[in-house]
């Protein structure tokens, strides 16, 4: 019964003259007057005729209309007036749920080609600017930097800055990647534990070349032992497309108590902890062993006072972030030498924090300048201090002319302080 059913819905039956004749004979072989309305059977064909009761001729403003009768027809008239009931004919229409389907199939493989996500290297990270991920042997620690518009300055280079910001970044990810960040910023959970933090004590920092706008770097980081309380850090920075070394820098680290900001040696569940991922290699930077001068107001040449810091300077560890200090230490340096040169090397010594309520200044000597008329490499002794004289950093800059047209000259540089 149900496929005869569904068979009926796309194929009309048709019934045959002896079913019409047996239905005719249970009517009745008479006339049949539905109101008004007789039906009866053609002689010739068996089609029906109709024909309606007979009614006086209406009348329009007393004039007598005659009305024209309407032929009889028969159902053969109206089924060849239609065209013939096929399987195909009675499908729903599905051209506009076809063109709808195509339309958004379209427009998803446009975006998809748009977006062009698929790494060109095997090499490359899926997300290129992610967090990064373990390498070599889970010793070294690799994350890509794309360097933005706000982060070059007037000649079009990323900034000394912007370069230390991605050594600090990359130092925080491998501690999250090799599962050693507790709650504190940096710090395993052993030194949670007992209140400790990790401190910079010595940075030395040597830049080949700055990128420019645009470029992708590739900063690799891993972690030795340093004496018996101390860590280095080295990073080697290079241009992840042509694999050209752009910056190499290694610090040294230790522990410092967050609570009493004193010095701590490392106790032994953090030593447990971090030695599995120390490397055994050299430092990436030659060692400066030369002595920082301590200068003073008679012995420096430029001083900036009333530095302070601001809210955003202090990281999470309520101390002002190192990467500041070097950006207060560039604050005395003399313009006529950040013109026409730019910062090649860089060695720092950490003496002390400053928090948000210090006041500081900035001293710089220059020394070692070259012979002005060949632009030579210039050399310049730095102290940043409080007002009130202790010292938090001591550093020397050294400074190469720069390849592009330089905005000033040697000799421009002003005698008296900034």
């Amino acid at each position: 019964m149900v496929a005869t059913a569904a068979t009926s819905s796309f194929f009309p039956i048709t019934s045959s003259p002896d079913s019409i004749d047996s239905k005719n004979k249970k009517l009745g072989n008479g006339s049949t007057n539905l109101g008004g309305i007789k039906l009866k059977p053609s002689a010739s064909s068996g089609s029906l005729q109709v024909k309606a009761n007979a009614q006086a001729p209406p009348k329009i403003n007393g004039t007598t209309v005659v009305m024209t009768p309407v032929e009889g027809f028969t159902s053969e008239d109206a089924a060849s007036s239609l065209p013939p009931r096929t399987f195909i004919n009675q499908l729903p229409d599905w051209s506009m749920l076809l063109a709808a389907i195509t339309t958004i199939f379209l427009a998803a493989e446009k975006q998809w080609m748009m977006l062009d996500w698929k790494p060109r290297r095997p090499d490359m990270l899926i997300d290129p600017f992610g967090i990064g991920r373990i390498v070599q042997d889970g010793l070294v620690f690799r994350q890509n930097f794309s360097i933005r518009s706000y982060e070059i300055g007037a000649d079009r280079t990323a900034s000394i800055e912007t370069l230390m910001n991605h050594l600090q970044e990359t130092a925080i990810n491998h501690c999250k990647s090799a599962g050693l960040l507790g709650d504190g910023f940096g710090a395993t959970p052993g030194m949670c534990k007992k209140n400790l933090i990790w401190v910079v004590t010595r940075m030395q920092v040597v830049v080949d070349r700055y990128p420019t706008w645009g470029d992708v770097v590739q900063v690799d980081t891993w972690v030795s032992a340093s004496g018996k309380n101390g860590m280095r850090r080295d990073w080697l920075v290079s241009n992840s497309k042509t694999g050209e070394i752009l910056t190499r820098a290694s610090s040294v680290w230790v522990m410092m108590n967050k609570l009493t900001r004193r010095l701590s040696k490392i106790p032994e569940e953090v030593r447990g902890e971090i030695e599995p991922h120390f490397m055994n290699s050299d430092p990436v930077v030659a060692e400066d062993n030369r002595k920082l001068v301590k200068l003073d107001d008679s012995t420096a040449q430029y001083v900036r006072k009333g530095l302070t810091p601001r809210w955003s300077d202090l990281d999470v560890n309520q101390h002002v972030n190192n990467v500041k200090y070097v950006g207060w230490i560039l604050e005395s340096t003399p313009l006529g030498i950040v013109e026409s040169h730019e910062l090649c090397s860089m060695t720092l010594e950490y003496r002390r924090e400053c928090g948000r309520d210090s006041v500081l200044q900035s001293l710089t000597a220059v020394s070692g300048v070259g012979n002005l008329g060949n632009m030579g490499e210039i050399e310049c002794q730095h102290l940043l201090q409080l007002e009130e004289g202790s010292e938090i950093v001591r550093g020397r800059t050294q400074w190469r002319p720069k390849n592009a047209k330089s905005f000033g000259k040697m000799d421009q540089v002003p005698a008296q302080s900034a």
